[in-house]
């Protein structure tokens, strides 16, 4: 039976990775970062026992990376064949994407480069001697289209144009360190399109129904990339569907 963590479980993208991976029969790792969030995912390990388990885990606290990923390690029967890790910030309470510089705010500015950047590197860090014991892992992270320094030609957004853009660099750094240690291990940045989560929900009005997905299209699509480009060139920054898109 084949293995994944799914980091940033309990809710919109990371809970329909853990839904379709587990209707594919994978064994499923689901981290939360509160308890009072584990709502879906205990339904679902109720209706999959023994497949689905739960990992508490916090991106922008180190120590406790390192602690969830010990767990695991203890508890793992076959190798880490698979990482997606769909942790992101945009918007919070009343603070949403700077429209204009007048805007920023260096605490919100520092905190979606901590969410958005930082932490998926330091889930990398530590995760990584987990993942190089399979043949042909992938550890993949949701970043965006709008992370694209090439492609930005409308502005705004600060805040998080700049943590994505941040998080493509460092995996693409991270992946040529790993193709000279662990050329098995396949590093990749995925655009999931827009989705219709809580997430987008305060901007999708303006998308044209068509090009707003449900979270099981973006799910089943992403699924299809990274199955498609296994054993690929590490590094890559792929949209939805499997185009490459321009740092």
């Amino acid at each position: 039976m084949a293995t994944a963590l799914v980091v940033g479980a309990t809710r919109g993208i990371g809970l329909g990775f853990v839904r379709a991976l587990l209707q594919r029969d994978w064994n499923v790792y689901a981290s939360y970062r509160q308890p009072d969030s584990l709502g879906a995912l205990d339904e679902l390990a109720a209706g999959h026992p023994g497949q689905l388990h739960r990992v508490m885990l916090d991106l922008t606290d180190e120590a406790g990376v390192a602690a969830a990923v010990a767990k695991m390690e203890a508890q793992l029967l076959e190798p880490l064949e698979l990482a997606v890790c769909c942790v992101g910030v945009l918007h919070q309470g009343e603070q949403g994407p700077e429209k204009s510089l007048s805007q920023l705010s260096g605490d919100w500015f520092g905190h979606s480069m901590s969410v958005n950047a930082l932490g998926p590197l330091l889930l990398l860090k530590h995760l990584h001697p987990l993942l190089v014991h399979h043949t042909s892992s992938q550890f993949a992270v949701i970043s965006a289209r709008v992370g694209s320094i090439a492609e930005n030609e409308l502005g705004g957004w600060y805040s998080y144009r700049a943590s994505k853009a941040a998080l493509n660099m460092l995996m693409k750094t991270a992946s040529i360190e790993m193709r000279r240690r662990f050329p098995h291990l396949q590093l990749l940045c995925l655009h999931p399109g827009t989705t219709a989560t809580e997430l987008s929900a305060p901007f999708s009005k303006r998308v044209a129904p068509e090009k707003l997905f449900s979270v099981e299209r973006t799910v089943r699509q992403l699924l299809q990339v990274l199955e498609e480009n296994r054993g690929g060139p590490s590094g890559r920054f792929l949209s939805w569907d499997g185009s490459e898109l321009p740092w």
